[in-house]
């Protein structure tokens, strides 16, 4: 890091972090004691606080990661401050515990977008200081920054491990997968995301060297058309089929091997992934996520996605290719017929975003959800349109973990989304710098309607008198 950069980055991140105190502050006087899943997770840290470590709340769905690195940072810090009595595991202390963990991610994010795209010369220190500020004030992640919830830590503990897998540190990035499973179970998906990258590499080495020996015109292994993928997925099996290759590549990835059979021998010994209340947590084949997925990633990059650019080239390929789209239309038609699911969350709690989402869209009429097919194949198309910098080996990885972590959730729920988006955000090709600033500003204003909901447009439930808040 140069010097000017090297002082870019820290005003950029003290900054940052002074007007994350600032709302800290405010959040903390609106809303002093905890608020939705706070309700579980503080008194269950605080319960670490005491050393009560047997002691589990049944409503809690995940591992006690979270609680585990309170009690961790919290203890030393009041035995070396002095500090005594109901502060030392208090709310607000253990809400700024994700504070902390933000202040981290926002280092891994510079970290992970220097060594990403590390090759392309013309990326400016500036361009980079912008994107790392712009995604450490990604509205869905910022927002829970602010309360007790597993969100900060789990980004901060995957970042890391994929930044320690790209530098390849395999023990460390599988010791750091197991940190992030231990605040969300489904994070073992980013840990099979790691070694994905491994193998992927292999095997783009192995198919540049294919089309070498073949003595072919080179193909980029980057294009997408069905004819190529046909090609590459042959190669593929022919490739994983061979005992010698698939030694290499397990000698390579055998640190997450380890942390993937622990993974399976926990949903054994457990009964299932979920910890506690299972009933509301049930696993299932919801294929319409991946399209709420693909809405949720053009809404908030619609500067680079959703452009006079790319919807030309998309009615392109649209005109090449009939036959093709014609079957993905079937295809989607067919997985929203079969496979939607409503949770019961998401038609009670109106505290969520998502259940104005569900009800002024979807339940305005049926046939709404059938409507939306076409956005959804512009949505796949500019999604993976924008990935094309990768190698093809790596784009199949990405999107069978997207499925993974996304496909088996009944519910609705945009937390659900950040890490497939951060790491899609992340491997996307620098913007111009217009575009970052345009994504930047719309940030700043969806956080600010976001706060300012939360902190000022409460209201009440008929059966109760706690006061209720907005948000994600």
């Amino acid at each position: 890091m140069e010097r000017c950069e090297a002082y870019g980055f820290s005003g950029a991140m003290s900054g940052a972090f002074l007007l994350s105190c600032l709302l800290f502050a405010a959040i903390s006087r609106r809303q002093r004691g905890p608020y939705m899943d706070e309700v579980f997770h503080v008194p269950q840290a605080q319960a670490y606080c005491h050393g009560r470590f047997l002691q589990w709340d049944p409503m809690i769905t995940t591992l006690p990661g979270l609680y585990l690195v309170s009690v961790g940072v919290v203890k030393p810090a009041a035995w070396l401050l002095g500090w005594t009595g109901s502060v030392v595991c208090s709310v607000g202390m253990l809400r700024f515990i994700n504070l902390l963990f933000s202040a981290g991610n926002f280092y891994l994010l510079y970290l992970l977008l220097f060594k990403i795209h590390q090759k392309n010369k013309a990326v400016s220190g500036f361009q980079r200081i912008l994107s790392t500020l712009i995604l450490a004030m990604f509205p869905t992640l910022y927002f829970f920054t602010f309360l007790y919830y597993t969100d900060p830590g789990s980004v901060f503990f995957t970042l890391f491990a994929y930044l320690m897998c790209l530098y390849g540190n395999h023990k460390t990035s599988a010791l750091l997968g197991f940190c992030g499973f231990m605040f969300r179970q489904t994070n073992i998906v980013w840990t099979v995301f790691c070694a994905g990258n491994v193998v992927a590499e292999k095997l783009n080495e192995a198919w540049k060297t294919e089309l070498q020996k073949k003595k072919e015109e080179k193909i980029s292994s980057k294009k997408g058309s069905f004819s190529d993928l046909t090609r590459i997925l042959q190669f593929l099996i022919k490739y994983l089929i061979s005992a010698k290759n698939l030694l290499t590549l397990t000698a390579l990835t055998w640190p997450y091997i380890i942390l993937v059979t622990v993974f399976f021998v926990f949903v054994f010994v457990n009964g299932g992934i979920v910890v506690g209340d299972r009933s509301s947590h049930e696993a299932c084949l919801h294929f319409p996520q991946l399209f709420y997925f693909l809405s949720f990633t053009v809404f908030f990059s619609f500067p680079h996605l959703l452009t006079p650019t790319k919807i030309r080239k998309f009615l392109l390929s649209l005109r090449k290719h009939p036959v093709q789209y014609s079957l993905i239309t079937v295809i989607s038609v067919f997985l929203i017929w079969k496979f939607t699911y409503v949770h019961k969350y998401l038609l009670a709690d109106n505290r969520h975003y998502t259940f104005y989402v569900w009800r002024k869209v979807f339940q305005r009429h049926e046939l709404v959800k059938y409507v939306l097919v076409p956005f959804y194949i512009f949505a796949g198309w500019t999604f993976t349109d924008t990935l094309k910098s990768k190698s093809i080996f790596w784009i199949l990885m990405y999107f069978a973990c997207i499925l993974a972590v996304t496909v088996p959730q009944k519910l609705l729920e945009f937390r659900y989304f950040i890490l497939p988006f951060l790491i899609y955000r992340l491997n996307i090709p620098f913007p111009s710098m217009y575009r970052q600033l345009l994504e930047l500003a719309f940030y700043v204003v969806v956080n600010a309607v976001t706060f300012y909901l939360f902190l000022n447009r409460t209201f009440r439930w008929e059966n109760s008198d706690e006061i209720q808040r907005f948000m994600w």
